[in-house]
C-alpha cells in the first residue's frame, strides 16, 4: 500500500507519467543497454525491442500497477504480478537486477518530464517501483523454491533424441536431460525458454510450450518458424533452432514455468487456440486422456488451412480417448474434403457452452480478444477465461 503522501503525489502525475510512458520506456532501454549491452545480447528478446512491444508491455504494467495502488489500495494486481513473475523467473532473474531498472528507468522518467519531477515525485514513483519490485523478487523467489532450484539457475542440458516435421514450418524437438538427471515436472500448459547461440555471439531467448511428455523423462517443444514480412525480420531463435538443431544436439533449456495452467477440477473445459497456440491445447488434452478426465471438453482451433494444423490427427486421437469431447476447427481456406471444418474465423455463437466453463486461450491477441468478448457476451466471469501470450503480453493491463 503506498503512504498517503506518496498517494497524493503519483495521482497528481500519473496522468503525465502515463501519458509520456511511451516515451520514457524506450528512453529507458536505451540507457540501460548503453551501460549494460549484455542484457540486450543475452536477456532481452532484441526483436521485441526493434518492434517496440517489450516498451509497450512495460509502460502498460507499470502504469496499470499505479492505478491499481490509488483505486484499489487494499489489493494487489496478483494476476499480473504473477504472470511477470513466470517470465522472469523462466530466463532466471534475480533480485539484484532490479536495481539496474529503477536507477536507468528514473533517469528516463527525469529526462522526459524534467522540472516536473521534483525529488518528492520521484520519491513517490521509487515507491511505487519497489512495490512492484518487491511483489515480484518474492513471487520469483517462490518460483524458484517451487521448482528446486537456486534463484535464476534455472537452466539445464538437453539432448535432442528426435526431430518430427508436423507441417511445413513447424517442427517438433524432443528433448531429455543431457545429464541424465530427473526431468522436471510440468504442469499442462506451461513452457521452457530455450536459450541458443546466434552467430554474432548473443545468447538469445524464446519461450516456448511443452507440447508433450510421453513418458516420465522426455519433453517435447513444438517451434513455428517466423518467416520474414514486409512488416518484421524473421525469428532470430526459431530460424535458427530450424536450420540448425538436429538428432543428438544439445540445448539449454530452463525449467517449466507459467500460470497458464489446467486446473484439476471437475467443469467443463474450453480449450481454444489459433495458429501454433495449438501446442498448449494438445498438452491439456494429452493430461486430460491419460488422466481419464470424464469432465466434458470443446476445443475450438482456428487456422490458415489444413495444410498449416500442426497436431491435426493428434487432436482426433486424444479426442476419442475423451468420453465427453467435441472439437471445433476453422479454417481461413480450407482445402480438400473436410466436412466437420468451417471456414473462415472461429464463431462461438453455435457452440454449446455452460456458463461454468473454464477457458483457457493461446494463439494470436486478435483472436484471444474476439473470443474473450465472445465468451463474456454469453455470461462467462472474466476470472474463469485464461490466456497464454506468445511474447510482451501487450493485453495485461487491459484484462
Amino acid at each position: 500500500m503506498l503512504s498517503d503522501k506518496s498517494a497524493e503525489l503519483v495521482r497528481a502525475t500519473l496522468p503525465a507519467v502515463a501519458n509520456a510512458i511511451e516515451e520514457i520506456t524506450p528512453r529507458f532501454y536505451d540507457r540501460m543497454f548503453t551501460a549494460h549491452p549484455e542484457l540486450l545480447r543475452d536477456l532481452f528478446n532484441r526483436g521485441n525491442q526493434a518492434n517496440g512491444e517489450q516498451a509497450r508491455a512495460l509502460a502498460g504494467s507499470i502504469a496499470a500497477f499505479a492505478r491499481m495502488l490509488l483505486e484499489h489500495p487494499d489489493r494487489r494486481p496478483d494476476v499480473m504480478l504473477s504472470r511477470i513473475a513466470h517470465k522472469h523467473a523462466s530466463v532466471g532473474i534475480t533480485a539484484d537486477q532490479y536495481p539496474i531498472v529503477q536507477r536507468h528507468l528514473f533517469a528516463a522518467i527525469a529526462d522526459v518530464l524534467g522540472d516536473a519531477i521534483t525529488p518528492e515525485v520521484a520519491a513517490a514513483w521509487d515507491e511505487v517501483y519497489w512495490l512492484m519490485g518487491g511483489a515480484l523478487i518474492a513471487a520469483e523467489a517462490r518460483l524458484y523454491a517451487e521448482a528446486g532450484v537456486a534463484d535464476g539457475d534455472v537452466w539445464r542440458p538437453w539432448k535432442v533424441v528426435g526431430r518430427l516435421e508436423e507441417v511445413p514450418g513447424v517442427v517438433t524437438f524432443m528433448l531429455r536431460p543431457a545429464d541424465r538427471s530427473p526431468a522436471p515436472p510440468f504442469k499442462p500448459g506451461q513452457y521452457v525458454s530455450v536459450r541458443v547461440p546466434l552467430p554474432d555471439g548473443a545468447n538469445q531467448i524464446r519461450q516456448y510450450s511443452l507440447s508433450c511428455a510421453p513418458n516420465g523423462t522426455d519433453r517435447w517443444i513444438t517451434v513455428k518458424r517466423v518467416d520474414a514480412t514486409d512488416d518484421a525480420p524473421a525469428g532470430e531463435v526459431s530460424t535458427w533452432l530450424h536450420e540448425n538443431v538436429r538428432e543428438g544436439d544439445v540445448l539449454t533449456v530452463s525449467v517449466p514455468f507459467g500460470d497458464t495452467v489446467l486446473d484439476d477440477g471437475e467443469s467443463p473445459v474450453l480449450l481454444a487456440s489459433a495458429g501454433i497456440g495449438c501446442t498448449q491445447t494438445v498438452s491439456m488434452l494429452a493430461h486430460l486422456a491419460n488422466t481419464g478426465a470424464s469432465r466434458r471438453v470443446v476445443v475450438v482451433h482456428a487456422d490458415h488451412s489444413q495444410r498449416t494444423h500442426a497436431f491435426r490427427a493428434d487432436l482426433d486421437l486424444l479426442l476419442n480417448k475423451l468420453p465427453d469431447a467435441q472439437a471445433h476447427v476453422w479454417y481461413e481456406r480450407p482445402t480438400g474434403e473436410w466436412p466437420a471444418e468451417r471456414t473462415g474465423l472461429a464463431d462461438l455463437s453455435g457452440i454449446d457452452l455452460p456458463r461454468d466453463v473454464r477457458a483457457y486461450l493461446c494463439g494470436p491477441l486478435p483472436f484471444m480478444r474476439a473470443v474473450r468478448s465472445q465468451l463474456l457476451d454469453r455470461g462467462v466471469p472474466p476470472s474463469r477465461i485464461h490466456y497464454e501470450v506468445f511474447g510482451p503480453d501487450l493485453w495485461l493491463a487491459d484484462v
